[in-house]
């Protein structure tokens, strides 16, 4: 069992899933069961499926959590992609979050290369 409060790639996660539960309240409010709920739940999934994945056993099934961290990353971005395209948001206000997102992105990447090395 790993003690997934010392992974950066958490720490991280959790302070984007802050910052997009902000961003999330500038969305109109018949949104409110849309995009707004679906991107809640895919942010809050990043971290989530780390900390569970830290509790597993062997390194496979750590792999795997972290594999669907990413793939929820992958999903959040599109979603404030999205956003933009119909404006929702605009992009100066996704910018920073985007360019977040795709940091923590190569980070899970790259803690996902280090677990293939495991096992």
């Amino acid at each position: 069992m790993r003690n997934f409060k010392e992974l950066e790639v958490w720490k991280e996660s959790r302070i984007l899933a802050k910052d997009i539960y902000k961003l999330t309240g500038d969305l109109p409010e018949d949104e409110k069961y849309g995009l707004v709920s679906q991107i809640r739940r895919c942010v809050i999934s990043i971290p989530s499926n780390i900390a569970e994945g830290s509790a597993k056993d062997s390194q496979k099934d750590f792999l795997r959590y972290l594999q669907i961290s990413l793939g929820s990353s992958f999903e959040l971005e599109t979603q404030l992609l999205l956003c933009n395209d119909l404006n929702l948001l605009k992009i100066e206000k996704t910018k920073i979050h985007l360019e977040a997102i795709e940091l923590l992105q190569k980070r899970i990447s790259s803690l996902i290369k280090y677990v293939k090395t495991q096992i």
